[in-house]
């Protein structure tokens, strides 16, 4: 579990470490290592996507714990097929490092292009997080992050 707390309010994500254990072992270490605080959701896409995790807030940033890129992990039960749904953002197949969105809607074009690793399972009520009022206007949504559970320990 993993608590985003954003200045628009707080979002919990679970991770789903058994059908994507790279991907979570890299979010729930970057979180750990702090990498994700400070940053900003650089992209909303209203009834599609916000993506953060970029540390330069420009979208072409980041890394994976790994040193490099890493692999997809693709699993038949995880599809787009819903709101809250939380992936990795990439520029390609294999191409994974410290980016992720979640979803605002179904999405079926992304499957088997991005690893889906979790949902969300609480968001604040607050329509500004899922909105076009999250857009990085004057870089006004930092978040801070907290592994609340590292299933890997």
């Amino acid at each position: 579990m993993v608590l985003l707390r954003t200045t628009a309010g707080d979002i919990d994500i679970e991770l789903w470490s058994k059908e994507a254990p790279k991907a979570c072992r890299n979010f729930i270490q970057l979180c750990m290592e702090e990498y994700y605080n400070n940053t900003i959701f650089h992209r909303v896409v209203p009834g599609f996507i916000v993506q953060g995790g970029d540390p330069t807030g420009t979208g072409s940033g980041g890394e994976s714990i790994y040193g490099a890129p890493f692999k997809d992990e693709f699993h038949s039960r995880l599809r787009f097929n819903r709101r809250g749904l939380v992936a990795m953002a990439n520029a390609g197949p294999h191409d994974n490092g410290s980016q992720f969105f979640f979803t605002l809607g179904r999405a079926d074009e992304l499957n088997n292009k991005h690893t889906i690793f979790g949902k969300v399972c609480y968001m604040d009520k607050n329509p500004s997080l899922t909105e076009a009022a999250m857009l990085p206007i004057n870089n006004l949504t930092y978040f801070l992050v907290y592994a609340l559970k590292n299933t890997f320990s």
